[in-house]
């Protein structure tokens, strides 16, 4: 269960927790009852816990990914596991400071650089000229062979790890991978707000990529939860 996302990233679905019956018996142990499959009453249920707002039954399945991704949206990222407040997720990422990863950015290519937009602070604006993209993914990969060729001479020299890990290049672009353990709603939340279309282009394949691995499991209830948000 992996999809790869931009130039050499990707998501893996590593484990789960639950299905949309999990979400349906969460909420009628209230009554002391307990659907065996789900019915279409049962997908009601669910309609009616997402339209409603009662959204604790959706805390009861969980599920676990692995992503390498750029460090930029890795930061972006780790902001839903700060900010969250009506779940516990958990992150846990590589560090260069006890071991040397091989050392992969993300390239945009030539036709790939985009504009900055001519009414927001934030997001893109139309694409920039090839020639100018050109000039631009030159420029990036340039300094990427310095950062890396400096930063090997250092651990060539015996410097620390965690020392040596200023020298490389391109700190938004570098990859890094990370677990990240979710509930349903703090995945559907997610989701939410980085498929939209003033996110981050580069947020939302790794947003979309997370939403086709976990319709897999939850088919009723993400996209009851994804239509209540665009209501």
């Amino acid at each position: 269960m992996k999809i790869n996302v931009l130039d050499k990233g990707y998501v893996r679905l590593v484990n789960v927790m639950g299905s949309d019956l999990t979400v349906v018996n969460s909420a009628r142990v209230s009554y002391a009852k307990e659907s065996s499959e789900l019915t279409e009453k049962d997908k009601s249920l669910i309609r009616f816990l997402a339209r409603e707002g009662h959204t604790s039954p959706f805390r009861h399945a969980t599920l676990q990914f692995e992503v390498y991704a750029p460090l930029m949206i890795a930061r972006q990222w780790w902001k839903y596991v700060v900010g969250s407040d009506h779940t516990m997720d958990a992150w846990n990422e590589a560090s260069r400071r006890y071991i040397t990863l091989e050392l992969e950015n993300y390239i945009p290519k030539t036709n790939e650089w985009r504009s900055k937009p001519a009414n927001s602070k934030q997001g893109s604006g139309v694409p920039l000229s090839v020639s100018l993209g050109s000039e631009l993914t030159e420029r990036l990969m340039k300094q990427i062979q310095q950062g890396v060729e400096d930063y090997e001479f250092a651990l060539e020299q015996g410097v620390a790890a965690e020392q040596a890990r200023l020298l490389i290049p391109s700190a938004y672009g570098m990859y890094t991978a990370w677990y990240w353990t979710g509930s349903l709603q703090s995945v559907a939340h997610l989701i939410n707000q980085r498929v939209a279309s003033d996110s981050q282009y580069e947020f939302q394949q790794f947003a979309k990529a997370i939403y086709e691995l976990t319709k897999e499991h939850f088919p009723v209830s993400i996209e009851e939860l994804m239509s209540q948000n665009n209501n």
